[in-house]
């Protein structure tokens, strides 16, 4: 027989996990648990009922739903058949949603019933779809006009997966991010991508201020649709901690799942943190928030808050990357030199944007590609190199071209170094708003806006929120008699059309008689950024 060419694919992490960790459990809110074991005989059962119904290696995937058991299931089964796991947004416009499914050319999709609606309202344009997966909480039969399987019955139908023949450098993932652009730029991954970004969070997770074992309770408050939820769902097989999903975010039900399942180890941005602690039950029950364990990222972490968390026995640590990367760079983890230092210093580092994580190169570089001095003050782009960080953009060159400036991976985002060697992020070189962690497109919301008949110009700028971290601001030059109330209705038809998210609506809007302009004519929107710092 000879050797065994042995592939890094991500049904090794669930063999693992279920072998060595196999009592460990996945809980799904108050409805259902299994343990890692019977984890792994769902999911092979489902990924052969995926193969039965002509689900092939290849295949895009399509999963819109909230952080479910279901989805969980489909981390692992699709990749593990060959086929290709498409993270849908559940929080973009319909419209946009739609672009993305059509875009990644989705042959299949696993929708929850209250999804379902959505799907219906674009059938004219998913002649594509083969058919949809979809299942009930309560185990319903859910009715739609696609050709239909639930998820129960070929989850409970399956056999054991026999043996696939797998490949490391096959597609396993892909997802799209708005990022800072109006248009979804599509992002994809492979198994070997997966698994070795797995096993570099799995170990700087278990470095000190972390320290994750498994002897934690994990319970990610990332959504499942957003870069892999971090990567946590495969990273829960390596460590051996149980894994907790809490459904669609609400803070009393995660202070309650925190409080019941003795959760000790969390990853969120600032804004669910900080929806979380201002809760009226985190007072009530004071003694779940000490000693849990919190990686942030995602947007930047405002201090008072990390304060506020410190004063209640949380423990810290920041984080950063992006869709491109899978996304973690780097963690704010001590070195041994920020170690020896006191209290309230390793405090400041641990809230800095960190030190790269391992296999991760990253460096922030001047305009000429020279590392900035490590002084605090230079500011240069953070550029890195890492195993795991996508190829391209899914059929995207001329935007590809451009993240891979030299060889390395331009993130667009402007830092300090200080003498530690940690990056700090003073500035992001875009012009896109990011909102409790999630982009609000400025151009597209410019397009809807400039379709106002009394609208002459306008342009959305970011304005810094202590709660959700940026909130969008409009500047308009108007056409003739334009009131706040008229242009904020307007916004609120177009979100009954499915054109843009209620949440994405500036917090204020600001009327100009014009607009200061660069030297090639544009809008000079840091300008406009300083016109609001200045009141």
């Amino acid at each position: 027989m000879g050797y065994y060419n042995y592939n890094l694919t991500v049904d090794k992490l669930l063999d693992y996990g279920s072998t060595v960790y196999s009592s460990k459990e996945i809980v799904y809110r108050d409805r259902r648990r299994y343990t890692f074991s019977k984890f792994r005989e769902r999911v092979e059962a489902f990924a052969q009922s995926l193969l039965k119904i002509g689900v092939k290696p290849g295949d895009k995937v399509a999963v819109v739903d909230w952080d479910t058991d279901v989805y969980m299931t489909a981390y692992y089964a699709v990749p593990m058949i060959g086929a290709v796991l498409h993270t849908v947004n559940v929080r973009y416009p319909p419209e946009v949603m739609l672009k993305t499914v059509l875009h990644a050319e989705d042959k299949w999709a696993i929708v929850r019933d209250e999804f379902t609606p959505l799907l219906e309202k674009g059938k004219a344009f998913l002649g594509g779809l083969k058919g949809v997966i979809t299942y009930s909480d309560e185990r319903e039969k859910v009715k739609t006009s696609f050709p239909t399987h639930d998820f129960w019955e070929l989850q409970e139908s399956g056999e054991r997966l026999p043996p696939q023949e797998i490949k490391e450098d096959m597609q396993a993932t892909v997802f799209y991010t708005s990022g800072t652009t109006g248009e979804p730029k599509g992002i994809w991954f492979t198994h070997r991508d997966l698994v070795l970004h797995s096993m570099s969070v799995a170990l700087t997770t278990s470095k000190p201020p972390l320290r994750s074992s498994q002897d934690d309770n994990f319970m990610i408050l990332v959504p499942m649709f957003h870069v892999h939820q971090w990567g946590f769902p495969y990273v829960t097989m390596l460590v051996g901690a149980n894994y907790v999903l809490p459904g669609r975010y609400d803070p009393a039900m995660e202070i309650e799942l925190m409080r019941k399942e003795h959760v000790t180890f969390s990853a969120m941005v600032p804004t669910i943190l900080y929806m979380i602690l201002s809760h009226p039950n985190a007072s009530k029950y004071p003694e779940v928030f000490k000693g849990w364990k919190v990686m942030i990222g995602g947007s930047a972490l405002p201090t008072e808050l990390a304060y506020a968390a410190r004063k209640m026995g949380i423990n810290i640590a920041v984080g950063y990357g992006m869709s491109e990367t899978a996304p973690v760079l780097t963690v704010a983890y001590y070195t041994p030199e920020v170690e020896k230092l006191p209290e309230e210093d390793r405090f400041l580092q641990q809230i800095k944007t960190g030190v790269p994580i391992p296999l991760s190169q990253v460096r922030v570089v001047d305009e000429k590609g020279n590392d900035v001095p490590r002084d605090e003050k230079t500011v240069g782009e953070i550029v890195a190199r890492a195993p795991w960080l996508t190829r391209s953009y899914y059929k995207d060159p001329e935007r590809t071209e451009k993240l891979w400036k030299d060889s390395w991976l331009h993130t667009g985002d402007l830092a300090v170094v200080d003498k530690y060697g940690y990056i700090r992020i003073v500035d992001r070189d875009k012009d896109a708003i990011k909102s409790g962690g999630e982009f609000i497109p400025s151009l597209i919301l410019e397009d809807i806006i400039s379709t106002h008949p009394k609208v002459g110009e306008v342009a959305i700028v970011g304005m810094k929120d202590e709660k959700w971290g940026e909130r969008p601001v409009a500047f308009i030059v108007p056409k003739g008699d334009l009131k706040e109330e008229e242009i904020r209705q307007f916004l609120l038809t177009k979100v009954e059309e499915g054109k843009l998210q209620k949440w994405w609506i500036p917090d204020r809007f600001v009327f100009v008689k014009e607009f200061p302009k660069t030297s090639t004519n544009k809008i000079d929107k840091k300008a406009l950024r300083n016109q609001l710092s200045s009141g």
